[in-house]
C-alpha cells in the first residue's frame, strides 16, 4: 500500500488533485484509515489513474472521464481517441494559424494606410486569352472559404490536362464570380455569398469540355483593367488589393467584377511567389 503522498509521486500527480479525485468519486483510495483519515492506494490503482489522467489530457471533462472508465475502456480504444483527439488538434492548429497569417495581413494593410505608392497600379487593355479550368464553389471570398477550394481545383488540373495530352502555353489564371442566386448560400451578385472558383490555365486547345475530366477550355474575351503586381503568398493578398481599391477611388475607377489572379512566379516557397492581380473597371 502507499501513502498519498507516494501514489502521487509514482503517477505524477499532486495529492490536492487525487482527494479531488476520491471528492467525486473518480478514484477512491484503496483504503482509509478510519482514525486518521490517512488515504492508502494500491499499485493496481496506477492503471486508473493512468486512465482518468489521459482522458483528462484528450479534452473530456471529470464527468465523461468517469462515464468513459466505467465502459472499461481499453488502451486499444484510448489510442483510437488519442489518434482522433490528435487529428482534432491538428485541424485546430492550422485554422488557428490560418487566422493568424489574416490577421498579420490585415495590419499589415492598416500599417500602409496613407502609405500607398503612386505608379505600382496600371491601367490596360488585357488581350483574350484561351484558358483550361476546373470549377468549384467557395462559401464566400473570405481566404478561408476559398483556399480549401481553389488548392485542390490546381492540384487536380494539371494532371487531368496531362492525362488529355494538353500542354499550358502560359500562365496560370484564377478568376472568380458571384454564384447563381439558387446556389447554396448565394446572394444573386451581391458578393456577400457563395463565390463560383474558376482555377485555369493558359492553352491553346480547342474551346469546349475535354472529354469526361470535367476540364472546360473556355475563351476569356479582352478587357479594360486596373492593374497591380502582388508578391508573395496569396494568405497575404489583401494589402495589395486594398492598395488597388485605394488608387481606383482615387482616380476615379470603379470596380465591375472580382479580380483576376495570373501567376506570373510559382516557386516552391509560396513566400516568393508573384502575381498579377488583374480587376475590371471603368471610368466613373
Amino acid at each position: 500500500m502507499f501513502t498519498i503522498g507516494d501514489f502521487a509521486r509514482y503517477g505524477r500527480v499532486s495529492p490536492r488533485m487525487l482527494r479531488h479525485y476520491d471528492a467525486i468519486g473518480l478514484l477512491r483510495p484503496d483504503r482509509t484509515d478510519p482514525a486518521t483519515g490517512y488515504r492508502f492506494y494500491g499499485a493496481a490503482q496506477l492503471a486508473r489513474l493512468n486512465r482518468i489522467i489521459a482522458l483528462k489530457d484528450l479534452g473530456f471533462t471529470l464527468q465523461q472521464v468517469g462515464a468513459v472508465l466505467d465502459e472499461q475502456v481499453g488502451p486499444e480504444e484510448l489510442r483510437g481517441m488519442l489518434r482522433l483527439r490528435r487529428a482534432e488538434l491538428a485541424e485546430a492548429v492550422a485554422a488557428a494559424t490560418a487566422r493568424l497569417a489574416q490577421v498579420e495581413a490585415r495590419l499589415r494593410s492598416i500599417e500602409s494606410e496613407g502609405h500607398m505608392p503612386a505608379d505600382d497600379v496600371v491601367i490596360k487593355t488585357v488581350p483574350a486569352v484561351r484558358v483550361a479550368e476546373l470549377t468549384g464553389t467557395a462559401a464566400s471570398y473570405e481566404p478561408q472559404d476559398i483556399g480549401p477550394v481553389i488548392g485542390p481545383l490546381y492540384e487536380n488540373l494539371f494532371p487531368l490536362l496531362e492525362g488529355a495530352g494538353i500542354r499550358p502555353t502560359g500562365p496560370g489564371i484564377a478568376r472568380y464570380e458571384d454564384a447563381p442566386q439558387d446556389s447554396p448560400g448565394g446572394e444573386g451578385g451581391s458578393g456577400g455569398g457563395a463565390i463560383v472558383v474558376h482555377a485555369g490555365v493558359t492553352v491553346s486547345a480547342p474551346v469546349g469540355p475535354v472529354g469526361d475530366t470535367g476540364v472546360e477550355v473556355v475563351e476569356l474575351p479582352p478587357f479594360e483593367a486596373a492593374t497591380i503586381v502582388h508578391r508573395g503568398a496569396m494568405d497575404d493578398v489583401l494589402p495589395t488589393a486594398q492598395t488597388l481599391a485605394h488608387w481606383l477611388d482615387a482616380h476615379g475607377y470603379r470596380s465591375t467584377g472580382y479580380a483576376r489572379e495570373v501567376t506570373l512566379e510559382c516557386p516552391p516557397d509560396r513566400d516568393e511567389w508573384v502575381t498579377e492581380l488583374q480587376e475590371p473597371v471603368a471610368k466613373v
